[in-house]
């Protein structure tokens, strides 16, 4: 009998590559189905390739897209991948060391310069994106659309009106998922047609409102647990004193608030539940599980989440399989039966 759960994946650029090490593992447990995800920026970008895969060829598919995805992304996707791989491994620095080493390049602090005088339609105005060919290339949309494999729930953020956009079933394209993916200061917003406005619309990262949204799980899946994954810090002891570490700090506090929000309306729900103010089946209740690794998160900044260096995303995907093998160790009988966060405590002020 197999465990029906969702995924909530957040966003964090590069950092995703965390995210990817969490899915291999979690794809190899043949008693957890996963029923639906919905996931912001690189957090979209893991969904639609898990989801790619496994119409294609299954558990074993959607790991085998997973890596191939990742693998083009940092550029190690030719014939000597495995053993550049392996090397990285065996000789690469700490994450704090890379981190500081990335903060303190020329060309790092370049961009940020230009980023903070100039918006994306003066420095870029041809649009380029470095993503767009390997999104459009590997991410067939009849296959991420089709209804074979987990339901995908892409968020964006809309640029005129504020609110969150949801893409789902034959709405999530490449534009989609690049648009939940839109760092307004990098990117010039992605426009889509909405058969809703008759209009195209303008979304930024789905970050800003949502990251990810949790809501379209409640009215568009039935498994009752959550499981989220977090790149996104929650706590951090150390008080940003320098101007990447404060940008760092406000994105995370700015990238966790709607998640926040969400959690408050899981517990508040699931309190209603327990106390028989309202029925049981009149509203759902949710178990929230997380998975995450704060000690390495808080090693990282802003600029690792920008730079796509092939050492740090193998070093966060090895470290994303811990923490999934670490999960399971702890919580595995929990699983379908109740939540393994404590909701009170993460939401308290």
């Amino acid at each position: 009998m197999t465990i029906p759960i969702n995924l909530a994946l957040q966003g964090g650029g590069a950092h995703g590559a965390f995210t990817w090490g969490v899915l291999d593992r979690l794809l190899e447990e043949e008693e957890i189905e996963i029923e639906g995800i919905t996931a912001t920026s690189a957090g979209a970008m893991n969904a639609a390739a898990l989801k790619h895969g496994f119409v294609l060829g299954g558990r074993a598919g959607a790991r085998e897209w997973l890596d191939t995805f990742w693998l083009r992304v940092s550029g190690l996707d030719g014939v000597f991948g495995d053993a550049m791989m392996d090397w990285l491994r065996a000789v690469s620095p700490s994450p704090a060391i890379t981190a500081r080493f990335l903060e303190a390049s020329p060309a790092v602090l370049a961009t940020e310069a230009i980023t903070r005088l100039l918006s994306p339609y003066q420095f870029n105005p041809t649009n380029f994106h470095p993503l767009r060919g390997i999104v459009e290339e590997m991410l067939d949309t009849s296959v991420v659309c089709s209804d074979k494999g987990p339901k995908l729930f892409i968020n964006a953020t809309n640029v005129r009106d504020g609110k969150p956009r949801i893409f789902m079933g034959d709405e999530i394209t490449a534009d989609a998922i690049l648009a939940s993916a839109c760092l307004p200061t990098l990117y010039q917003a992605v426009e889509i047609h909405d058969p809703r406005t008759g209009r195209l619309e303008a979304y930024w990262d789905g970050g800003y409102t949502g990251n990810p949204a949790l809501y379209p799980l409640f009215y568009h899946t039935r498994a009752a647990d959550i499981l989220i994954i977090h790149i996104n810090p929650l706590h951090r002891e150390e008080l940003p004193r320098t101007s990447s570490e404060i940008i760092s700090r406000i994105n995370e506090v700015s990238f966790n608030a709607s998640l926040l929000h969400e959690l408050r309306a899981i517990a508040f729900v699931n309190r209603l539940l327990d106390q028989g103010v309202i029925a049981e089946g009149t509203m759902k209740r949710n178990n929230v599980h997380s998975i995450s690794d704060d000690a390495l998160m808080n090693q990282l900044g802003m600029v690792t989440k920008l730079t796509l260096n092939r050492a740090l995303l193998l070093q966060l995907k090895d470290a994303g399989r811990a923490a999934m093998e670490r999960f399971l160790a702890e919580n595995r009988p929990s699983v379908g039966r109740c939540s393994t966060v404590d909701l009170p405590a993460v939401i308290a002020s």
